[in-house]
């Protein structure tokens, strides 16, 4: 996703202790926490880029400030803690409680992504993989487009809200279609029904959008089509770019493993048809941490794999059968 560009290209994590602070992160944080302590919330929406100012309105980000300031009061101390794969990571001293503060920047020195608790609940130990049993999403075999722990092979790895995340499409003779590719019609993934992986409660619906003609892409709209399910275990599951008029659930309804949710699409910011999936620390589309997601048993490449992510170019099945 964030936000594809899948027709333009057919590490493992870790945290640096490292008390190098960069000369251009500290003046980000300076400039956020002087921005947060005299509630000049615009200052810290001009902090944002493009994208970031899709998610958040000068509005939301001042909501979202006011809930932080409730929860934990003004900011005492920022100390610079190094990195967590792209993310800048300060601990940081609330007037009530200490809290750690991640942030990503664009190459123009502009907040592209962040993680700020807003409440002890949010305080809680980082999110590293999903403990609840998933399936995978496709009752036919898929093709993982973008997966794994490194940047080379999953460039959501630049995203602190999306790392991990996976792009899952569906080949034949090493093509995503067959016949127009103008035509979404024409990708083999598009219309194919998605499944619950887990049972689970349905926390968020987004429907209505069109889905894009192959090679546009919605700059509005950025996830599309999308599905945010709630585990019991509180992790959260993300389904972006589903297809126009298919999500089949509702906000607070309660989903079963292996239960048909939506068809995949190709509607948000992406150029085909294709299945955004990610696990997060939170419902929230723009502050978030992404986590590893595996599967419970899968075949991969022909071989069955237990408890496994899968990675970019793997062929994935469930070995199971969903009708």
């Amino acid at each position: 996703m964030r936000y594809l560009l899948l027709t333009l290209f057919l590490a493992s994590s870790f945290f640096s202790y490292s008390q190098y602070e960069p000369e251009n992160i500290r003046a980000v944080a300076t400039e956020f926490q002087n921005c947060y302590n005299n509630t000049d919330d615009r200052g810290i929406y001009n902090m944002f880029d493009k994208v970031m100012k899709t998610f958040l309105s000068p509005e939301n980000t001042s909501e979202f400030m006011d809930e932080v300031r409730s929860g934990f009061g003004l900011i005492e101390k920022m100390k610079y803690s190094g990195t967590y794969n792209s993310a800048h990571v300060y601990s940081t001293t609330f007037e009530k409680g200490k809290s750690d503060i991640y942030f990503n920047l664009s190459s123009q020195n502009q907040i592209g992504s962040w993680f700020i608790p807003r409440n002890r609940a949010e305080n809680a130990p980082r999110l590293e993989r999903n403990t609840t049993e998933m399936i995978f999403p496709f009752k036919e075999e898929a093709f993982v487009y973008w997966g794994g722990e490194k940047r080379d092979i999953n460039y959501h790895m630049e995203d602190l809200n999306q790392q991990y995340a996976y792009d899952i499409l569906m080949v034949a003779n090493g093509a995503p279609y067959n016949g127009d590719p103008e035509k979404n019609e024409s990708f083999f993934v598009f219309g194919k029904d998605i499944m619950a992986p887990c049972d689970a409660r349905v926390y968020k619906v987004i429907d209505g959008i069109q889905d894009n003609r192959p090679g546009e892409v919605n700059t509005e709209n950025l996830t599309g089509n999308t599905i945010i399910l709630q585990t019991v275990k509180n992790e959260y599951l993300l389904f972006a770019h589903i297809k126009h008029n298919s999500i089949q659930v509702k906000e607070g309804e309660l989903v079963k493993q292996g239960q048909v949710i939506a068809q995949c699409g190709n509607s948000g910011n992406t150029t085909q048809a294709h299945l955004h999936l990610q696990l997060q620390n939170t419902p929230d589309l723009y502050n978030t941490i992404g986590a590893k997601l595996y599967f419970k048993e899968i075949q991969v490449n022909g071989e069955i794999r237990k408890d496994y992510m899968p990675v970019k170019e793997d062929f994935v099945k469930n070995t199971g059968s969903f009708k």
